[in-house]
């Protein structure tokens, strides 16, 4: 379905759509912290926006009888719990999607779980202090390296962080485990077996992704109690770069159906059956036809999950295309809600729904800040050069346009403007859109929504990172110093010569 064009406002500019109390909440923030002179550019991502959409979210779902994860809610339901009783739907924070260390935090203080896709995003879950039955572990090729934590010597990932210290372990969100007793023993004891350095991976939700990794991690799947699914890739998947190919992720239909039979007589019964589509899904007719195929390949495999893996996918609000057609014109949450009422009905033991949606949650969670370095006028074009830019800080406004907002507020008529960072790359342009005439060398640039997949695709392209500040109930504060040249450089290796 296309998208549908952004209307413009009365001054004849792109209107995205955002509240006038958003739109003040960010310029609060970008104030404070130049008033304590964080140098420029930087990234400020706060908790509450990731609060309110999550909430939003939760209350359409709940319109239609579902019931959210919450600290009075059991968090985890046997396969003998009543036919009768609510499906919860459980939110699992994206860590590709927003890989920031005090969010990570801040979520699993909300008693909230985490998907992973790598090693590095399970040891950062390990080190914040997620226990296993917390985590679950998707992607492609995880024979390669999850293995490896099965006894392998090496530090435990949390050992020596303070942050993970034992007293401040996540408690499991599943209870009726021994996770929790688990990680309250020292550090030897808490080792898997007698060898030293892995940590204790029992619980853990892995979805596996092909034959040969269903091979392979079997026998530690029975080994450690993994909860288990089975990726399938469904026919509204598909390569968006060549729509008629699917994706590399997933088992096809008909060997998902042989894996789902040889899940079960492996363990007795899988627990989950899991699918991933894209981002931006433009309709919940696309979720619709997904979830239906998966419900056909459990029941020619006579499988019935527990556990209903949706992955992420729900458009981002308050962004534009390139061409300025927004991407949520066709999705209503509360279709979304309908939608998965009914299609549960497909799955007789379902307990909960998992969402993993990483752009819809976070996007709006962030902004860049830049600063304007120098200004060209040429050929009816004003080129504004920044400190921050597509290159370094930004690769989404290759296909995206976004809001940018001067700070100080800038009056006077619009002219088109091309935005650019300080890279010597003509590739490197932010925003090519009206800007006040009046933008001057030393004015700042907010260019919202930069919460998901900006600090995953941040690059060191003749500069180094930008620092970080985080914001949540407690205030604002510097996450991550800016990149100093002794970390940029200092990383080769010399050999005295």
């Amino acid at each position: 379905m296309p998208a549908k064009p952004a209307k413009p406002n009365a001054g004849g500019q792109v209107d995205f759509g955002h509240p006038p109390a958003a739109i003040e909440f960010w310029r609060r923030l970008v104030r404070a912290a130049l008033s304590r002179h964080s140098p420029t550019p930087f990234y400020v991502f706060s908790a509450l926006p990731i609060a309110e959409r999550i909430t939003e979210l939760d209350q359409a779902l709940a319109a239609i009888g579902f019931l959210s994860q919450s600290r009075d809610l059991p968090a985890f339901r046997s396969g003998a719990a009543s036919q009768r009783a609510k499906i919860i739907c459980r939110h699992w924070l994206s860590c590709k999607t927003q890989p920031v260390g005090p969010l990570l935090r801040w979520w699993r203080k909300q008693g909230r779980p985490i998907e992973v896709v790598s090693e590095f995003e399970l040891r950062a879950a390990l080190a914040e202090g997620f226990v296993p039955q917390n985590i679950l572990i998707n992607g492609p090729a995880k024979h390669h390296w999850l293995p490896q934590f099965d006894g392998a010597p090496g530090p435990l990932p949390s050992q020596g962080s303070t942050r993970a210290r034992l007293v401040g372990v996540q408690a499991s969100a599943f209870p009726g485990d021994t996770l929790k007793r688990e990680f309250q023993q020292t550090g030897a004891e808490a080792r898997l077996g007698n060898e030293a350095g892995a940590p204790s991976l029992r619980n853990l939700a892995v979805n596996f992704d092909s034959p040969a990794e269903l091979a392979a991690l079997l026998p530690l799947a029975r080994k450690w109690n993994w909860r288990c699914g089975v990726r399938i890739n469904t026919g509204e998947e598909f390569d968006p770069e060549n729509p008629g190919s699917p994706t590399q992720f997933g088992f096809r239909p008909e060997e998902a159906v042989s894996a789902l039979k040889q899940l079960m007589r492996a363990s007795g019964g899988g627990e989950a059956v899991s699918f991933h589509l894209r981002t931006n899904v433009s309709s919940v007719q696309v979720y619709q036809r997904a979830i239906a195929e998966v419900a056909a390949v459990c029941r020619a495999a006579k499988f019935s999950p527990r556990y209903l893996d949706l992955g992420g996918g729900l458009p981002v609000r308050q962004v534009l295309t390139r061409g300025g057609k927004v991407f949520d014109g066709e999705f209503g949450l509360h279709a979304f809600a309908n939608m998965l009422r009914q299609s549960a009905k497909q799955f007789p033991d379902l307990r909960e729904i998992w969402l993993e949606n990483g752009r819809f949650v976070s996007a709006g969670s962030g902004v860049l800040v830049v600063k304007i370095l120098d200004v060209k006028e040429r050929c009816g074009l004003r080129q504004l050069i920044c400190d921050g830019g597509r290159t370094l800080h930004a690769l989404t406004s290759l296909w995206e346009q976004h809001k940018i907002l001067p700070a100080p507020e800038r009056a006077g008529a619009p002219v088109l403007t091309a935005v650019h960072g300080p890279t010597c790359m003509a590739f490197d342009q932010l925003a090519r859109i009206p800007l006040p005439r009046s933008l001057r060398a030393g004015d700042h640039l907010i260019w919202l929504e930069a919460g998901a997949y900006h600090i995953p695709w941040e690059t060191r392209f003749s500069h180094g990172h930008a620092a970080v500040l985080w914001h949540d109930e407690a205030g604002l504060r510097l996450a991550r110093e800016r990149q100093s040249f002794e970390n940029f450089w200092g990383q080769w290796k010399t050999w005295g010569d």
